[in-house]
Formats: C-alpha cells, sequence, structure tokens
C-alpha cells in the first residue's frame, strides 16, 4: 500500500509511510482524516485484500458494489459514479513477444472531491508512471484528483499504443513467411495471434465509449472543464489505438485467409505430382501385366527380340509422359 498527498497550490508531495503490516492502513487514515485546505491524497493498493479495502472503503464513502468490483477485479472497462464519488475500471495491458500473447490486468480508480484510490490486479502497475509524471509537472496537480485520474488514463493508454505495435511488428513477420516460398503452414501461428487481439479488442473497444462519455456525460470532466484539453487528447490517442486494433484483426483474417489458400495449393501441387507419377508408372505396369500373363500362345515370348522391345516401350512411354508433365508443371 502507499498513501501519498499533493499539494494543489504547491505541487508539494508527501509520502505516507505505510509499510508495516500491522499499520497498514492506520497511518493512511489518519493522514486522510487530517487533510488541509487544498490537499488532496492518492492511496494506491496492490492486490488488497478484504479487511484491508474495508478499512479505506470506509473511510472514503465507497459504495458496496464498487468496492466488490475493486476487490474481485476482472471487470469490463466502465465509469459509474456513486454519489460524489467516481468509479472507473479499465484494463492494464502489455504484450510479451516470446509468447506471442497480449496480457492483461485490472485497475479500479475512485475519484472523489479530495482524494483518488487505486486498486491493481496484475504485474503492471501504470500508477508508478502516472505518479512520475505528476512529480514532473507539478501544475497538473492544481486539476486535484482529476490529475490522477487523467495520469493513469493517459499510461495505460499509451500501453496501449505500444502493444500494438508490437503485434503489427508481429503480424508484419507473419505475412512475411505466409508468402514467402518454404512450404510452412503457419495456421496455427496466426490464429494464435488473433486470439491475442480479440483479447485486446476487449480491453481496447468498451474503454473508447467510456472515456467519451467522461468527456459528454452527467458527473464527468463538466465538474472541471480545465481537464477537459488533457482528457480529449486521452481520447484521441485511444481512438488511434482503437482503429490500429480494429485493422489488425481485420489483417490477421486476409493472412489467414491467404495461408489456407496457399494451403490448398500445395495440396492441388501434391495430388499433380502424384498423379503424374501414377500415369508415368501405369504404363510399364500394363506392359509387364499383359507379358505377365503367360498364355501359351504368345509369339513375342519366343521372339529374340521380344524382351528389348517390351523394355524399350515402357521406357520411351514413359519418357514422353514424364517429358509432357514436366512442360505442362506437373513435376
Amino acid at each position: 500500500m502507499e498513501c501519498v498527498i499533493y499539494d494543489q497550490g504547491s505541487g508539494r508531495s508527501e509520502q505516507v509511510e505505510c509499510e508495516l503490516p500491522d499499520d497498514v492502513c492506520q497511518s493512511a487514515l489518519t493522514r486522510l482524516r487530517g487533510l488541509g485546505d487544498g490537499e488532496f491524497a492518492w492511496v494506491r493498493l496492490a492486490d488488497p485484500s478484504q479487511s484491508d479495502l474495508a478499512q479505506l472503503a470506509e473511510e472514503l464513502g465507497l459504495h458496496p458494489l464498487s468496492v466488490e468490483d475493486a476487490l474481485h477485479g476482472q471487470q469490463r472497462p466502465k465509469a459509474e459514479r456513486f454519489g460524489d464519488m467516481l468509479a472507473v475500471a479499465l484494463k492494464t495491458l502489455w504484450y510479451v513477444e516470446e509468447e506471442t500473447a497480449v496480457e492483461t490486468g485490472d485497475i479500479m480508480i475512485f475519484v472523489g472531491a479530495r482524494s483518488v484510490l487505486t486498486v491493481r490486479h496484475g504485474p503492471i502497475d501504470p500508477c508508478l508512471e502516472g505518479a512520475r509524471r505528476l512529480d514532473a509537472d507539478p501544475d497538473m496537480l492544481q486539476l486535484g484528483p482529476w490529475a490522477v485520474l487523467h495520469a493513469v488514463l493517459d499510461v495505460a493508454v499509451d500501453a496501449y499504443s505500444d502493444a500494438a505495435r508490437r503485434v503489427r511488428a508481429t503480424l508484419n513477420r507473419l505475412e512475411d513467411e505466409v508468402f514467402s516460398t518454404s512450404r510452412v503452414d503457419h495456421t496455427q501461428s496466426i490464429y494464435s495471434l488473433k486470439r491475442e487481439v480479440r483479447e485486446f479488442r476487449d480491453a481496447v473497444q468498451p474503454l473508447v465509449p467510456m472515456v467519451q462519455g467522461l468527456l459528454r456525460g452527467p458527473g464527468g470532466v463538466d465538474h472541471r472543464p480545465e481537464i477537459a484539453p488533457y482528457m480529449r487528447d486521452v481520447a484521441d490517442h485511444l481512438h488511434r489505438t482503437d482503429i490500429e486494433v480494429r485493422t489488425l484483426d481485420e489483417l490477421l483474417d486476409s493472412v489467414l485467409g491467404a495461408q489456407q489458400a496457399r494451403v490448398g495449393t500445395w495440396q492441388n501441387d501434391d495430388m499433380r505430382r502424384i498423379s503424374a507419377w501414377a500415369a508415368i508408372f501405369a504404363i510399364p505396369t500394363m506392359v509387364a501385366g499383359v507379358y505377365g500373363m503367360n498364355f501359351e500362345h504368345m509369339p513375342e515370348l519366343g521372339w529374340t527380340y521380344g524382351y528389348p522391345l517390351a523394355v524399350g516401350l515402357m521406357t520411351i512411354a514413359a519418357g514422353a509422359l514424364y517429358r509432357a508433365f514436366r512442360r505442362n508443371g506437373w513435376l
């Protein structure tokens, strides 16, 4: 658990020590009760226990339903207002190139008049980078708790953009391999990447209308109009990422279709080769079959040149067929 007190006027920040297990919330709760004029608190939790979250929920006046969402995670991106408290749920996301996998986590952001509570599930923490950006730009602190919401959203959306860029690079490599001369079936790899992109879409798509709702809806940035330009910037970046993810999904459909078409072409080539060799061996088989029937009255059996003639006939016929198939591209 971390607790930071910000002064909107001076831009100063104060770290509240919350390290001892038996003092996990008490020092923060005491400081929250004693906030001065122009101060607001940012409390950060990672995979909290029910008791830890319950103490903060009671102090901050969180709704029980929002507390339940924060405790268990796995929420669809959304924004809900419970009285004076705005609860925002979004997905953290990163791309693991070695495994060609899009991994996701969860974060809940509770924005009040003088406090912000973030509850994270998963190894990626956008709050750390958000706090660094606020420290680097103290003027943003004049926006109060909304500055924290903007910082966390901005970091999360930047991570989406970076993940989309990495997925695009993986897709480009897959395209090169699909259209190369090697006969390797990449269907499984393409389908696996497509499944990861669908998970990407599930994180990004619901967030687009949610951010737009914060810009337009009641209880959103209309409470603090000065935050609107910053939120519009986040919405613009998110919209571009959403378009990119949709494009990646469509491109994967095309690459998957191209791979299946190539597999079909390979199978047709194999069938033509098999058919060509079957036709070539059919003539020697037929000639050998005729002379292998061992009828008593077969004049060629007693002829001196019968054997060379049969072998020559089989060789010439097979050679002619082989040349014809090569000329037509079957072999």
